[in-house]
């Protein structure tokens, strides 16, 4: 009897002390502490496989291609992949050279791989992207022009090598249909903005009408997606370069193990945002270089209505050793954010260029709602930004008033090891909302130099300050 109540003493003490350690690594409100978050980014990384492809090489030359940058190669390159498909998978090679084309569909197990020297050039006559496919825009669905690259609810896809996907829009093609008269747009000439295009669905998404039904592509102008895998798992997109997109250029949506690494997006159209994961999970995006037009890379999962019925969060992406130069933030969460964003790993990157605008930056609204939560950025290295280095505002507004019934929410936003050499307007901007404070902001090590204001903060529990210098004042 005495031994039996000696070892339920020793291990209701054992119980106990490993109840204390457990606690010690979660905060106040469960969100784990920034010295161990990254051994869940390695986790992450460790879950996203490498796709092994059958030894089998398919030449889209040996399909009737033709590199004279003239000649539309879209049915070689069909015949190519279904080719290789048939075969069980593997490589479609695109040789060194021009070689003009419509969309490409991938099918599963095939790895588009471009050698040194290719260049594939995207047709500029609209047409060649139809018919419709179930696409997005804008965090919506809806059936539209193909995007350039495009796969649906496929399995181990690839495009890798060395060469460049030239998407070819410019001021005369796709890029005017955003209204904006650096682009080329001109008044009097229809654009996304008029009653037939976005308005129109949006008030689709709002009742629920189906995506078969939302029908859109000639006689509109909303304009496709670069690359969009929509619905498929393990997929790799390793090396190569994409510039002139018509819209967002790399485009997962509801994908599952999704690589992205090596890659250069050099784009400065409108909405050229470089990488954006939507409704997506488990996401490496490592060893990149963004050079856009809008933000470098924006997690988003879904606007208003249609990301509240879909209802899946974007989560578990990592961002590691990527350089970003121009755009409107360098790693942002929203502004399409409906189903929520949680757990983004950002470390090793640097940022500079005169015409980024924000380092890292969510924005969301009550009408788009959402939420963002447990963001850890570590060992970022900022030269120069325009407005500031983080910036959180639940009050973002495009196409007029942003106001409805759905509160967002963020917390869980630690910033650590950051330098910043020019801070732009403010070292930090956050704007909350009364009725929603932005909740558990930590800066530890962080170190702004030359920014117009220390701080801007609105509506936010105080931001918790360990070895901080905001233009030479210490904060802790």
């Amino acid at each position: 009897m005495k031994i039996h109540k000696a070892y339920s003493v020793y291990s209701l003490i054992c119980f106990s002390l490993v109840a204390i350690l457990l606690s010690a690594c979660k905060t106040k409100d469960n969100s784990v502490k920034e010295t161990d978050v990254f051994d869940e980014a390695e986790k992450i990384i460790s879950s996203i496989e490498y796709i092994k492809f059958p030894n089998n090489t398919f030449n889209i030359v040996d399909f009737g291609a033709i590199s004279d940058g003239v000649t539309n190669n879209s049915e070689a390159i069909k015949k190519t992949i279904a080719a290789c498909h048939d075969a069980g998978g593997g490589k479609v090679l695109i040789p060194s050279g021009r070689f003009l084309t419509g969309p490409i569909h991938l099918k599963s197990n095939i790895n588009l791989h471009l050698e040194e020297g290719a260049e594939v050039l995207f047709s500029t006559e609209t047409k060649d992207y139809l018919p419709v496919v179930h696409t997005s825009y804008e965090g919506q669905e809806l059936m539209n022009y193909s995007p350039l690259i495009y796969a649906y609810k496929q399995k181990n896809i690839a495009v890798t090598g060395k060469g460049i996907f030239n998407g070819q829009a410019s001021n005369t093609n796709w890029w005017p249909w955003c209204s904006k008269e650096e682009y080329g747009y001109v008044k009097g000439t229809s654009q996304q903005k008029d009653d037939h295009n976005l308005p129109r669905l949006w008030t689709m998404s709002e009742n629920n009408t189906p995506i078969s039904e939302r029908i859109f592509g000639e006689g509109y102008q909303l304009r496709p997606s670069f690359m969009q895998p929509f619905d498929c798992e393990n997929v790799l997109i390793q090396g190569v370069t994409f510039t002139n997109a018509p819209f967002w250029v790399i485009h997962p949506i509801k994908c599952n193990y999704v690589r992205v690494e090596g890659v250069t997006v050099k784009s400065h159209g409108p909405n050229n945002d470089g990488c954006d994961p939507e409704y997506s999970k488990n996401v490496h995006i490592n060893k990149c270089v963004f050079d856009t037009g809008d933000d470098c890379i924006a997690i988003k999962s879904g606007r208003n209505n249609d990301g509240r019925v879909v209802n899946i969060p974007s989560e578990n992406i990592v961002v590691e050793n990527c350089d970003m130069k121009d755009g409107h933030g360098g790693v942002v969460m929203g502004s399409e954010i409906s189903a929520g964003v949680r757990n983004v790993y950002v470390r090793n990157c640097k940022m500079n260029s005169p015409e980024l605008e924000r380092a890292i930056r969510i924005k969301t609204n009550t009408l788009r709602g959402g939420f963002v939560e447990n963001v850890y950025v570590k060992n970022i290295e900022v030269g120069q930004v325009k407005e500031a280095v983080l910036k959180i505002n639940l009050f973002y507004a495009i196409y007029g008033p942003q106001e409805g019934d759905f509160m967002p929410v963020v917390k869980n936003i630690h910033l650590q090891d950051i330098t910043v050499e020019n801070g732009g307007k403010y070292g930090v901007l956050i704007k909350g909302r009364p009725q929603s404070f932005v909740k558990n902001v930590t800066l530890t090590n962080v170190h702004i130099k030359n920014a117009e204001s220390d701080l801007s903060v609105e509506n936010s529990e105080p931001i918790v300050f360990k070895n901080t210098t905001i233009n030479g004042k210490e904060y802790n």
